[in-house]
């Protein structure tokens, strides 16, 4: 989710999401919470409407069940069996809403498609980026203040600090072992499968340049598959920040949702990967934020790499 701005930005004049399921027989499955779909499906989730949106309307959606105030879309989209699903701005959402999704259906792999903002220097607005890792950077001690620096009580993890702020890996519950025992893990792994395959089609999708108002991009975008992503329940508009998180994690991206739903899939042994295409520079660019002009063009970019994935990924 890239961001509450883009929310405001998009509030006129978007299609609704469920003019996008027109093509498809919609039929309510219900609302219990103990009934579980058994079909493998890949869960396609994204944290607002504007990003699903081209998604959705390109899935043949054959039912819908709300669960916990959400609707997922049952239905066939570049060949697989899906579902699709809002997980709602920001870290706990996106966590909550992932764990009911696991405990009601049967998930093959989590794809995540949205936009983010853009941190390594190299890269511009509209391009694609696709970690390999994803951590969740704000997880953090805010230190004491003592004579001549810092005091964190040796709470704070292997990176370097913002002013008192000293992130630090997340407490996991450890997959070896007795119950409730708790390791320390920063990074969260995608899926290799589907990064190989996420570099085998990288080439062959054609990018948007420009939006529907004629407003272009300096270049053309590009895909970028690897590398690493970060996570926090902050919106950051903030050059010298953007910065920080360049020099300490080699981010790529930065959002609001993938580190909190990779955490919850590692904790489930689910395989996921996350599409992301820069919807601003998190400050880093001239004048205002640029998600209000670039933010639709970003989040349908994504999409359409999400749909070349789909359609190589083999089937179950």
């Amino acid at each position: 989710m890239r961001h509450f701005l883009f929310r405001t930005a998009l509030a006129v004049g978007l299609v609704s999401g469920a003019a996008g399921c027109a093509t498809g027989r919609s039929a309510s499955l219900g609302t219990s919470a103990s009934a579980i779909d058994l079909t493998p499906r890949v869960a396609v989730i994204s944290a607002f409407d504007a990003e699903l949106d081209r998604l959705r309307a390109a899935t043949v959606i054959t039912a819908t069940r709300v669960i916990n105030g959400r609707t997922h879309y049952l239905g066939r989209l570049a060949g697989q069996d899906v579902v699709l699903l809002l997980s709602g701005y920001s870290m706990v959402n996106a966590a909550m809403t992932t764990q009911s999704l696991l405990d009601r259906f049967v998930v093959r792999r989590i794809v995540f498609s949205g936009i983010a903002g853009g941190v390594n220097p190299a890269l511009a607005v509209g391009d694609v980026t696709v970690p390999g890792q994803w951590g969740s950077y704000q997880e953090q001690v805010f230190a004491r203040a003592v004579a001549g620096g810092w005091d964190h009580g040796g709470m704070a993890g292997d990176y370097a600090s913002f002013g008192m702020m000293f992130p630090r890996a997340s407490s996991v519950v450890a997959l070896h072992g007795q119950p409730d025992s708790l390791e320390r893990r920063f990074w969260f792994p995608v899926d290799s499968a589907s990064v190989a395959i996420a570099q085998q089609v990288s080439h062959s999708v054609r990018l948007a340049r420009c939006t529907q108002t004629n407003e272009c991009l300096g270049r053309e975008p590009r895909v970028i598959v690897g590398g690493s992503g970060v996570s926090g329940p902050t919106f950051v508009d903030n050059a010298e920040y953007r910065e920080w998180v360049w020099r300490t994690f080699h981010a790529d991206a930065l959002d609001m949702e993938t580190a909190a739903v990779a955490q919850v899939a590692y904790q489930n042994k689910v395989p996921y990967i996350a599409f992301r295409s820069l919807s601003d520079l998190a400050g880093g660019g001239a004048g205002r934020n640029e998600v209000r002009i670039f933010g639709r063009l970003a989040a349908d970019n994504s999409a359409a790499l999400v749909l070349a994935f789909l359609k190589a990924l083999p089937p179950p």
